[in-house]
């Protein structure tokens, strides 16, 4: 846990947000989980607005910077590539996954809260360059990286509403099966 009160407040946000959903989570359950007062709370972020747009902006930060170091740290090429999918099986067997925190908020409050649409926007625009970049260190084409992104984003959704990390392994093998290296 963060030592800041502004880290308590997102570290208590990720954690209630990501867990039960952006509406069912009010600021007096923050403050609470946060041990930071609701002055304070309130003085840091001033409406739940701008507490939801802080915790998604965060998020995305270690959620890529993670998959990044994961991925960065195998050999360059279709390896790379692949370590995407297993990086994600990791995350999928994890005892809190529940999906993609930017998909869940986008479907909760997408259509009426206009900066949780730039947030999902914003991170998978990222997660599709970094893959994009991946893909064609790798000699693949733009088309084949929209291809795996796709096969990423199947497999979070899926993994999500099976509860099993496995769709990752069976992405990662259509990606091997899509980049020309067998099934």
């Amino acid at each position: 846990m963060s030592e800041s009160p502004e880290g308590r407040v997102l570290d208590a946000a990720e954690e209630l947000f990501y867990g039960r959903g952006l509406q069912a989570v009010g600021m007096d359950a923050i403050r609470a989980a946060s041990g930071v007062s609701l002055k304070r709370l309130y003085q840091l972020f001033p409406s739940k607005d701008s507490l939801v747009e802080a915790y998604l902006s965060r998020r995305d930060e270690r959620w890529r910077a993670s998959l990044e170091r994961f991925a960065d740290a195998r050999p360059a090429g279709a390896e790379r590539v692949l370590a995407v999918f297993d990086w994600l099986h990791t995350w999928f067997g994890e005892p809190d996954f529940r999906g993609c925190a930017f998909v869940n908020s986008y479907g909760e409050l997408g259509a009426t809260h206009p900066g949780v649409a730039a947030a999902a926007r914003h991170h998978k625009d990222a997660f599709r360059r970094y893959l994009a970049g991946l893909t064609a260190a790798a000699g693949g084409s733009e088309a084949l990286a929209d291809q795996l992104l796709l096969l990423a984003e199947g497999a979070i959704t899926t993994a999500a509403l099976s509860g099993s990390p496995e769709p990752a392994l069976h992405a990662r093998a259509a990606a091997r099966a899509l980049m020309g290296n067998g099934s």
